[in-house]
């Protein structure tokens, strides 16, 4: 397979798992997608296996019913795709921006970083590295 071919169908994955978990709220559906020895990693460099992300995903969907998710980047080259979407709840807000990274091997989904900023949040953001006021 081209490296072409490969990147392109790495999105359609991408893009289909998502919208598939957002349009159904079906986290069982996911699981097909994801290789056995997927691993979540996180900014605050824990991680979670293929069952304990499914889990948290699952338990997240319940106050997360009803989501707006809207997918304003998807970028891919090679086994890599970048995802970027807003997420507002209905009548929450402003909601967050959350940007996907996505490892696949072989047509699975094998590692995953997520990076989530509250929207209301992102200006303060901008300064991290002053010192708060106490």
């Amino acid at each position: 397979m081209t490296t072409q071919n490969m990147t392109t169908d790495n999105k359609s994955i991408v893009q289909r798992a998502l919208t598939a978990l957002v349009a159904t709220g079906d986290v069982d559906a996911l699981a097909p997608l994801l290789s056995d020895d997927f691993v979540h990693h996180r900014p605050d460099s824990t991680s979670r296996t293929k069952a304990e992300w499914l889990a948290a995903v699952r338990a997240a969907l319940v106050p997360l019913a009803g989501m707006q998710v809207e997918i304003q980047h998807v970028l891919a080259d090679g086994d890599r795709v970048v995802m970027c979407s807003r997420r507002r709840l209905p009548g929450a807000g402003p909601g967050i921006v959350v940007v996907d990274v996505w490892r696949l091997d072989d047509g699975l989904i094998a590692e995953a970083w997520e990076i989530i900023e509250p929207v209301a949040q992102a200006a303060a953001n901008l300064t991290w590295w002053e010192p708060a006021d106490h």
